[in-house]
């Protein structure tokens, strides 16, 4: 059974397959088309309309049949709510998507960060690809509830009171000239595997973070444990180094930014006794590092358990996959490492952080990459390129390092201010305004890739009425990188 992550995909079997989400919660679906949109009320798949042809709703199991889907039809997203509505997700359990093909053959596991404020979480998507059929892992929130998520595909829904305004559509309304688009779901925010690996019983059994790192149990009562000696810090760079010379990849160097905040995190994890991204305190790995006053343009991390010494941790990363492409990730140039044992248990909990630092010229490539992407997929579609705006860039800009330094993810501000309200106050008087936003991915073009992968976010990059960009970038937060494209007409 796979371990999928935000953005990550399974191809499907022939047949059936069933979606469950146990739990306090309430499980729906969207049946759409090429363009993200529903055609009719009856795609939309829900406790009191349990079927469509090719979906069935039963209690928290949902079952599609993709053959058997409406003509037309491209796209099935699995959507899950509290029972009590207006509860906030972060209130509740961790939602787990549990995947089963013909017979019950469990065949993924899906545990998506855990919600904060959000009503209601889009899980994951069956889609069309070819001839076949695969299923995408989002984690991806709303916080204007169901029907403002209905309305976004395209479902007419009748309330008794007003929808707030929420901008999460990629639709301009009309008369305003305004668009936004959901956040983008965002690939794995973590350089470590998530499914638990264990070597034989003769040696320690080495453990990385779940796919649910984020539901980190309260402190316990007990005093955290004081962090280790540090470990042979020469050893691992040596390590390091000489596996990153094989992959053609240039050296690191130590920077003792990240290896305090390794340790601030690895003393974090042993007090909590688990692994994860966000420790105890609700702090997340990439938060300690930027409180160190470490600016960064990429990030990555290992969180292990097990290992014995640095030698026994850099075995372990070369022999995993995922591990390995972080060691060997060219974009890297510092690492710091730290250990901290837990009393109790004796486990040793590991945090290794790569980094590169940020420098205006990393900021100003990293948003050329973002433009260059997304007029190369205008270009595909047979679009004028759009033309950077320095007014855009700046607004986009400061919302990037304002979801960062204040650890929220929106296209509303805590204030309230809306994408068009925030390019008005960078003195932009352009008419018409669209925001994509996303976080933890790592490159420009993991960005470009999941918002091309979003239907409301293609909607604003492929929108042939917006003109000028302009791009904002961030890191740090608890998701370690935050991004903003914002469109004018």
């Amino acid at each position: 059974m796979s371990e999928l992550v935000p953005g990550g995909n399974l191809p499907l079997p022939e047949g059936a397959v069933t979606v469950r989400v146990s739990g306090p919660f309430d499980v729906s679906a969207l049946v759409t088309d090429e363009g993200g949109k529903v055609r009719g009320d009856a795609d939309f798949v829900f406790y009191n309309q349990p079927a469509a042809p090719g979906a069935r709703l039963s209690g928290d199991a949902l079952t599609v049949d993709p053959r058997r889907l409406r003509a037309g039809a491209a796209r099935v997203t699995v959507v899950v709510s509290p029972a009590d509505p207006g509860t906030p997700l972060g209130r509740l359990p961790a939602p787990v998507l549990q995947i089963t093909g013909a017979g019950g053959r469990p065949l993924a596991r899906f545990a998506p960060p855990r919600p904060r404020q959000e009503t209601v979480l889009l899980l994951a998507e069956i889609y069309r690809r070819g001839d076949g059929w695969k299923l995408r892992a989002l984690g991806q929130g709303y916080a204007d509830g169901l029907a403002g998520l209905a309305r976004d595909f395209g479902v007419d829904v009748m309330d008794d009171t007003p929808t707030p305004a929420t901008p999460s559509a990629s639709l301009t309304a009309p008369g305003t000239g305004r668009a936004t688009a959901p956040s983008a779901a965002a690939p794995p925010a973590r350089a470590t595997p998530t499914a638990p690996v264990a070597r034989p019983a003769t040696a320690p059994a080495f453990r990385t973070p779940s796919g649910a790192s984020a539901t980190c149990p309260p402190p316990p009562s007990h005093t955290p444990p004081a962090p280790a000696p540090s470990p042979d810090l020469a050893t691992f760079l040596s390590l390091v180094n000489s596996a990153r010379s094989t992959a053609s990849s240039p050296p690191v160097t130590l920077d003792p930014r990240l290896t305090e905040a390794a340790r601030r995190h690895a003393s974090a994890m042993a007090s909590a006794g688990r692994l994860g991204v966000e420790g105890p305190d609700g702090v997340s790995v990439f938060q300690r590092l930027t409180a160190t006053g470490f600016a960064y343009v990429t990030v990555g991390e290992h969180l292990v358990s097990g290992p014995r010494n640095p030698s026994e941790l850099v075995e372990y990363c070369l022999r995993t996959e995922q591990p390995r492409r972080t060691l060997h990730d060219p974009a890297f140039s510092h690492v710091g490492l730290a250990h901290a044992t837990q009393g109790r248990s004796g486990d040793t909990y590991w945090t290794a952080l790569w980094a590169r630092p940020l420098t205006p010229a990393d900021l100003r490539r990293t948003a050329d990459e973002v433009v260059g992407l997304t007029n190369r997929e205008r270009a595909r579609a047979g679009l004028p390129p759009l033309a950077v705006d320095p007014l855009l860039a700046r607004a986009a800009q400061a919302y990037s390092t304002d979801m960062a330094v204040r650890a929220f993810y929106s296209h509303t501000s805590p204030e309230g201010t809306q994408p068009w309200d925030r390019a008005a106050a960078a003195g932009s008087t352009r008419r018409s305004i669209g925001e994509n936003i996303a976080c933890g991915q790592r490159s420009a073009a993991e960005v470009v890739e999941g918002w091309m992968n979003s239907p409301g976010h293609r909607a604003n990059v492929l929108k042939p009425d917006f003109t000028h960009i302009g791009i904002g970038f961030a890191g740090g937060g608890p998701a370690g990188t935050y991004w903003t494209q914002l469109f004018g007409a």
